[in-house]
C-alpha cells in the first residue's frame, strides 16, 4: 500500500480549474501542475465586448490571450477591408507572438460575440518564467512549432487547392536566405 505524502502540495479547488482550463490550451497541454502554477499569478481574466480590438496587426507582442468564452475574429487588413482568417473560441491561445522576444502581431484580433472573457498574460511575465525555468521555455516552444507546423501544412493544402491566386514562393523566400544575402 502507497502511503500518501503529507508535504505534497494540495491545490485549491479553484487552481485545479485553472489547470483543467489550461491543459486544454495546446501552448499548455505539455506542462504539468507546479509548471501551470508558475502562470497562476500573472494570469488575468478581462472582459472584452463586442468590436472590441484585443490588437491589431504590428502591434508589439505585449500579451498573450487565451478565450475563455465568446469568439475573437482574427483577420488581415487589406487597404480598406478585413479578411477573416479564423475565428478563435474557447481554448484557443491568440497573439502567441508574445513567447517571442521584440515580436510584432501578424495579424488583427476584434471581438465578434456580443462579449468574450479572455484571460491575458503579459510578455514579461511570460518571459521571466522562461528565464527561470527553461523547462517551460521548452515545452510551450515545442508546442508553439507544433502550432506553426499545422498552419503551414494548412496553408501548402489551401495553395494546392487554389493554385495561381499568389506566389506562395514569395512567403518563404525571406525565410530561406541566408543572413549574408539580405
Amino acid at each position: 500500500m502507497k502511503i500518501p505524502n503529507p508535504f505534497r502540495k494540495v491545490y485549491t479547488r479553484k487552481e485545479l480549474e485553472f489547470f483543467a482550463f489550461f491543459r486544454k490550451v495546446k501552448l499548455f497541454e505539455k506542462l504539468n501542475e507546479k509548471e501551470l502554477e508558475e502562470f497562476i499569478p500573472f494570469v488575468h481574466l478581462r472582459e472584452y465586448k463586442q468590436n472590441e480590438v484585443v490588437f491589431f496587426r504590428n502591434d508589439p507582442g505585449q500579451a498573450l490571450y487565451i478565450i475563455h468564452s465568446g469568439t475573437v475574429e482574427l483577420n488581415l487588413d487589406l487597404k480598406e477591408n478585413f479578411e477573416p482568417l479564423a475565428f478563435a473560441k474557447k481554448y484557443i491561445a491568440i497573439g502567441v507572438s508574445a513567447l517571442l522576444v521584440d515580436s510584432e502581431r501578424v495579424y488583427n484580433a476584434v471581438v465578434r460575440s456580443e462579449e468574450s472573457w479572455l484571460y491575458v498574460i503579459p510578455q514579461v511575465n511570460i518571459l521571466e518564467i522562461f528565464k527561470y525555468k527553461p523547462t517551460i521555455h521548452a515545452k510551450m516552444m515545442t508546442s508553439l512549432a507544433e502550432i506553426y507546423d499545422e498552419n503551414t501544412k494548412n496553408l501548402f493544402n489551401a495553395y494546392r487547392t487554389h493554385i495561381g491566386l499568389f506566389s506562395i514562393g514569395d512567403a518563404y523566400m525571406k525565410t530561406f536566405q541566408s543572413r549574408e544575402d539580405s
